[in-house]
């Protein structure tokens, strides 16, 4: 009697150990393929800016400021510099520092948390490159207390290093992707701390003890500024050849499976765990499958053995009954195995209409755009031909007066040509930027630059339309969450519809206004034209519906305005004024407050 539970005791131990076995690897696997994704991508966001601090070492202006650091005309021309890189570069922060680790120029000099007059000497990434070495390093900026990456390179004038470039790179659009996945990714420095999580409460926690040596090690470099470090309750062990680790926490105790990868260069290493409970969940199930097909399968046999005994006829009857089950549960299983594929089939052809519909609405969008730029075009190359003429006619007219030595004259002359060049590259740029694909990311956008830009690409429409454009924003313009491009794009159709309806008329006034109302901005466009017939109010906004002529639009501007708007999470809606004209009014929401501050 004893036979039986040592048999079932012997294949749940060994059974549940191999069925782990094999989930674990899988696993393994999967996670694998995560860890070298998050690899790749860190390296790939790092290595764009490594060669960036040298080439700005060897620009002219920061050779003359550290040159004569205290030479204030300098130090401005630099803050400038480094302000305009650091928009283009779409960096976090560049400084430059004195060979005493005091900071003379930085990109955020104008900002509540300027670095300039902030000593940077402890760092590592200025005594490495104050040496004349490049350097790198990760830490939290004691200035703003916000997470970066920096590069430091030494700037050498006449082979002598006489200050060091520090250029820093926010890392906080990686992290934002490993929140909410499948996966728990963190990267954790030598000592052990965690210095980016897709899991918030983990930041600044320890997966190893915090000796004495290793804070010691840390608070030398300041690293972390003045973050509270803990030690997180982590018991780690072994499954055979894989690591794990087990994290108390409020919700009881947590097992994960963990990949590490050791990046040399930074210094770091990038961990993804997974939780282990499904696994094992998973290896339970199979395992008492098993157990039942097997106790199914003896009991079957022990069934067969006995009716035999009895009656050969039975045993035969049992027999047949046992196959029509099977059949039966083959059957059902091949239909659910059907379905199932229908399912994941039906799923597959929904995600790719959806990306067909996302790409049809981009595609639509930028046609939209290319059609009005094509409209601009004859307007733009009177803009461009008037300013060319009297830049030419300054030219000529300088000449003689430099002959004649009228050098005060001329210079006013060549500061004119200057005004009409910036003019003209002011036109391009807003038209360039105009044309863009975007590829933008919602966030605050002040109505009043929005309009400012907006004025720069519809001008000739409105000077062609002798059009008369009354705003009214307030003391204080409003911020809204949208997309700058996009918002620009919207906000060009609607003034330009406006400009249509009212040309010709004897009051071509068009009237732009916003308020803030509980949270939201509604931002109306009134114009004195004829309003919109009841007879199309309903279709206003359907895809190539247009009432003007052959040639003369696509029907595609409020339809595309109308969906960029509701991407916005807004909404966008046309009505007649009671005094006469259309009215279009947008509703988005309200950012105020959230406008970015530079920091370190």
């Amino acid at each position: 009697m004893l036979v039986v539970p040592i048999v079932i005791f012997a294949f749940f131990t060994y059974g549940s150990a191999i069925a782990t076995r094999a989930y674990m690897q899988e696993a393994s696997a999967q996670a694998g393929t995560a860890l070298r994704l998050a690899v790749s991508a860190l390296s790939g966001h790092l290595n764009r800016y490594e060669a960036l601090p040298a080439l700005i070492a060897d620009h002219d202006d920061i050779k003359e400021l550290v040159s004569a650091p205290d030479d204030m005309a300098l130090r401005d021309a630099a803050n400038l510099y480094l302000k305009e890189i650091n928009g283009l570069l779409k960096s976090s922060d560049i400084y430059v520092v004195k060979p005493d680790g005091e900071t003379i120029a930085a990109s955020n000099y104008d900002g509540p948390a300027s670095f300039v007059g902030q000593n940077f000497n402890y760092r590592p990434y200025f005594q490495e490159a104050i040496e004349g070495r490049q350097a790198r390093f990760y830490a939290l900026g004691t200035t703003s207390l916000k997470r970066g990456y920096y590069f430091s390179a030494p700037i050498r004038v006449d082979a002598h290093v006489r200050g060091v470039i520090v250029f820093k790179v926010d890392i906080d659009m990686i992290e934002s992707s490993w929140s909410g996945g499948e996966y728990k990714i963190f990267v954790s420095d030598p000592e052990g701390i965690i210095f980016m999580s897709g899991s918030p409460e983990w930041l600044y926690g320890a997966i190893l003890p915090l000796t004495a040596d290793r804070i010691a090690r840390t608070e030398a470099s300041r690293r972390y500024a003045n973050a509270k470090l803990t030690a997180l309750p982590v018991t780690r062990h072994r499954f055979e050849p894989h690591d794990l680790m087990t994290l108390s926490g409020d919700r009881g105790a947590s097992e994960y499976l963990v990949l590490s990868h050791y990046m040399p260069a930074e210094d770091w290493t990038v961990n993804v765990l997974m939780e282990t409970s499904s696994i094992r969940t998973q290896a339970r199930t199979a395992l008492v499958a098993v157990f039942l097909i097997l106790c199914i399968a003896g009991l079957a046999v022990a069934v067969i053995r006995q009716r035999r005994a009895r009656l050969a006829e039975r045993m035969q009857m049992q027999a047949e009954a046992r196959g029509e089950l099977e059949r039966r549960v083959e059957e059902r299983t091949a239909d659910l195995a059907r379905v199932n594929s229908r399912i994941e089939e039906e799923i597959a052809e929904r995600r790719l209409t959806e990306q067909q519909l996302r790409q049809t609405q981009a595609d639509l969008i930028q046609a939209g755009k290319l059609a009005g730029l094509g409209q601009m075009s004859a307007a733009l190359s009177h803009e461009f031909n008037q300013p060319l003429a009297a830049a030419k006619t300054y030219t000529d007219s300088a000449s003689v007066l430099i002959d004649r030595g009228r050098m005060e004259e001329a210079r006013d002359n060549i500061r004119r040509i200057g005004g009409l060049i910036d003019r003209m590259a002011s036109i391009s740029r807003h038209l360039r930027n105009f044309a863009r694909k975007p590829n933008e990311k919602l966030g605050p956008v002040s109505l009043d630059d929005a309009m400012r830009d907006t004025l720069e690409i519809i001008a000739w429409r409105l000077k062609a339309a002798d059009a008369e454009l009354l705003l009214d924003f307030g003391q204080r313009p409003p911020v809204v969450r949208a997309g700058s491009v996009r918002l620009q794009q919207v906000l060009v159709n609607v003034i330009s519809n406006a400009a249509d309806a009212v040309e010709g008329l004897d009051d071509r006034r068009i009237e732009v206004s916003a308020l803030e109302e509980a949270g939201k901005v509604v931002l109306t466009v009134r114009d004195h034209g004829p309003g919109v017939p009841a007879a199309i109010a309903e279709r206003i906004f359907d895809p190539f519906f247009t009432t003007k002529g052959v040639g003369k639009g696509l029907g595609l501007g409020l339809s595309i305005s109308y969906n960029i708007v509701k991407d916005f999470g807004g909404s966008l809606t046309a009505a007649n004024h009671p005094e006469g004209g259309a009215v279009f009014r947008i509703e988005l929401q309200s950012a105020a407050g959230l406008m970015p501050e530079a920091a370190e």
